[in-house]
């Protein structure tokens, strides 16, 4: 009987220290997703006075504020995946292969208007923008493969 009482005492004591280190845990999430959205506002606010600043306008200002968008997206859907794991308590994959969609895009569209922009590149320049576009368009495919696979997967029962 003392020896079921010692169990129950350190089955006790573990669910405390559970307890504390969820709950310490769940502080830390809030810290970040608070840093993300104070990160996502900054660049938001830089974006604006860049858009209005920038000259020509069109095309470089327009170029500028697609990209800061889509950084901003990714700031965001960073701050979505942290809210998650700290609502559901793990983290989704399929989150993290949308962020990378939207990067590898990002990074599509800042190479390509560079390729189309600047005149004065030369053909090794050229060559490696084209192999970089042909890479991230690789990297794009490979992902949303990826999220519809993850789509598909049958989900765990609920407990």
């Amino acid at each position: 009987m003392s020896q079921e009482l010692s169990e129950a005492g350190k089955n006790q004591e573990s669910g405390l220290t559970d307890r504390l280190l969820d709950r310490a845990e769940d502080a830390f999430h809030i810290i970040l997703t608070a840093i993300l959205f104070g990160v996502a506002t900054g660049a938001l606010v830089f974006t604006l006075i860049r858009l209005f600043t920038t000259d020509p306008f069109f095309p470089n200002g327009m170029l500028q504020a697609v990209n800061d968008v889509l950084f901003i997206v990714i700031i965001l859907e960073l701050a979505r995946t942290v809210i998650a794991r700290f609502r559901d308590g793990f983290y989704q994959l399929s989150r993290f292969l949308i962020i990378g969609v939207i990067a590898s895009v990002r990074h599509l569209l800042s190479v390509g208007s560079s390729l189309t922009l600047n005149t004065e590149k030369t053909q090794q320049a050229f060559d490696r923008g084209i192999i970089e576009l042909g890479i991230n368009t690789v990297i794009v495919l490979v992902l949303i493969f990826g999220i519809f696979l993850t789509q598909r997967m049958p989900r765990p029962p609920s407990s």
